[in-house]
């Protein structure tokens, strides 16, 4: 982080606390490298945003960050841990929840029963066999209310909108107790309207301490909601600080318009 960056910080009052931190990753798929020899800081308790051109890289760091796939080299660290080649449930236990570009959510089941399998503490058989304890199920219709969802608990996930399926993905997230979340393209396909909701949301929880780290093509909702902005390029940082500060990057400008 350059001595700007840190000035910038502290001018604002808030001190910075690494959170998950990336050095020397590197991921290929056959003669192409994903994400190559990639440095990187996200800040704890804070909205953070990765952005960066179609391809270069985005998703590839999140999938090694949360152990969907397992980098060629480097190490990813989350708080000071070692995490780099633990499987995707241990990485969620350490306080890692994270949302996909695809939603991904169970077509057939209702949407109370969705965000129920999420919580840690029940096996998918107890759950889909209906053992729920009251608790559950209130702290489960908790985060339904939360996101907006509450109206169609009965429903069957396959009959929601594309946009009520990521806010249904994102609370199945949230039951699971995150401390730090990662949101892929999270206003990928959805209406405005919900676009809203989301920013919303996102800004409440990081009030209450949850850190958040978005990866998203929506500029507008990315300048706007985030702290802290790292950039991608062909597989590696080549920008970051905080928003208005990328914006106005060279380097920036020349990755997404070639100017």
């Amino acid at each position: 982080m350059s001595a700007g960056q840190l000035s910038a910080e502290a001018v604002a009052g808030r001190a910075v606390e690494p959170g998950l931190q990336a050095t020397g990753l590197t991921k290929s798929y056959g003669g192409v490298c994903a994400v190559n020899d990639a440095s990187v800081t996200f800040h704890h308790g804070r909205v953070n945003a990765l952005i960066g051109p179609n391809g270069s890289g985005k998703t590839t760091f999140f999938n090694c960050a949360t152990g969907m796939i397992r980098p060629d080299s480097g190490q990813v660290t989350y708080r000071g841990r070692d995490i780099t080649r633990w499987a995707p449930h241990r990485v969620a236990a350490a306080g890692i929840g994270r949302s996909f570009q695809l939603c991904r959510v169970f077509p057939r089941m209702t949407v109370l029963e969705n965000v129920l399998v999420a919580a840690r503490a029940r096996s998918l058989r107890t759950l889909l066999g209906g053992a729920y304890d009251r608790e559950l199920v209130d702290r489960a219709r908790g985060w339904l209310a939360r996101v907006g969802l509450d109206h169609v608990e009965a429903l069957e996930a396959r009959n929601l909108s594309y946009g009520q399926q990521k806010l249904l993905e994102l609370a199945g997230v949230l039951m699971a107790d995150p401390e730090t979340i990662l949101l892929d393209e999270p206003a990928g396909g959805v209406n405005p309207a919900l676009i809203g909701r989301i920013g919303t949301l996102v800004r409440e929880l990081n009030a209450e301490g949850k850190t958040f780290l978005i990866v998203e093509h929506n500029m507008e909702m990315v300048m706007s909601l985030s702290d802290h902005v790292v950039v991608f390029d062909r597989g590696r940082p080549i920008a970051e600080g905080p928003p208005w500060s990328v914006q106005a990057d060279p380097r920036v400008l020349e990755a997404y318009l070639g100017v």
